[in-house]
Formats: structure tokens, C-alpha cells, sequence
């Protein structure tokens, strides 16, 4: 599960610092808010939520770790995408309910990994995992 993250956090940092080459070559800068997303909850999130997955297998092997991957591979996504959409003005109602929908999803993987880690990462006295 951990490689998983990692590959989907890799996908995020090219998506993240494409965006900030195109503002810096247009001088447009309206999708900083996308970029900054991107890269934070999309790469450094991702990326450290699989070096946490690589370290705690029991935490990998929960059905949590599964239900972390599919919330945050749909949920953020969706909430890119829209907030592109949104920062180019259009803005329907369908549009900012939909990127509220992706929020909402991408938010509950971190909430279920968030579990995840209270459940199954452990350590003994000299700091070894456990299980």
C-alpha cells in the first residue's frame, strides 16, 4: 500500500510543479490555489502517508489503508479539477457542489488515516513496531 501512495504522490508533485512552470512562464497566476493543493495535500501528504504505510505493514494491511487509498484517489481529484474550473470563473452552484463533494471525500481518507495510524501503528520501549 505504501508504494501505492508514493506513486500517486509522484503523479501530484508533476501535476503541482507543471502548474507552477505555466504560471511563471504566462505570469498568470490564478491557478495558485490549485498548485498549492497539489503539492501539499497532494504530494507531501500522499507521499508521507506512504513512508508511513512502508513502515507500519499493519497498518498497510488494514482494510483502512484501502479505504484511505479510494477516498483520496477520488476525492482529491475531483477537488482539483473544480477548483481549476473555479479559477478560471466559472462557478456554477453544480460546480462548487461537486468540489464540496471532492473536499468531503479526500477529507475522510485523511480522517480514516488518521484512525488507521491510532488502530495499528505501535512501538515497543526501544521503538521497534509492533505487529
Amino acid at each position: 500500500m505504501g508504494v501505492r501512495f508514493l506513486k500517486m504522490a509522484v503523479i501530484y508533485i508533476l501535476v503541482g510543479i507543471g502548474i507552477g512552470i505555466y504560471m511563471g512562464t504566462t505570469l498568470n497566476f490564478a491557478l495558485t490555489s490549485v498548485h498549492a493543493h497539489s503539492n501539499l495535500f497532494g504530494w507531501a501528504t500522499l507521499a508521507l502517508c506512504g513512508i508511513t504505510y512502508l513502515l507500519f505493514p499493519k497498518a498497510a494491511g488494514s482494510p483502512l489503508a484501502k479505504w484511505h487509498f479510494w477516498l483520496q484517489g477520488i476525492g482529491l481529484p475531483i477537488m482539483l479539477i473544480t477548483l481549476t474550473i473555479m479559477a478560471h470563473g466559472y462557478a456554477p452552484d453544480w460546480i462548487t457542489t461537486l468540489k464540496r463533494i471532492g473536499e468531503t471525500v479526500a477529507g475522510t481518507g485523511i480522517l480514516v488515516f488518521a484512525v488507521n495510524v491510532f488502530m495499528n501503528v505501535k512501538t515497543v520501549a526501544r521503538g521497534e513496531e509492533v505487529g
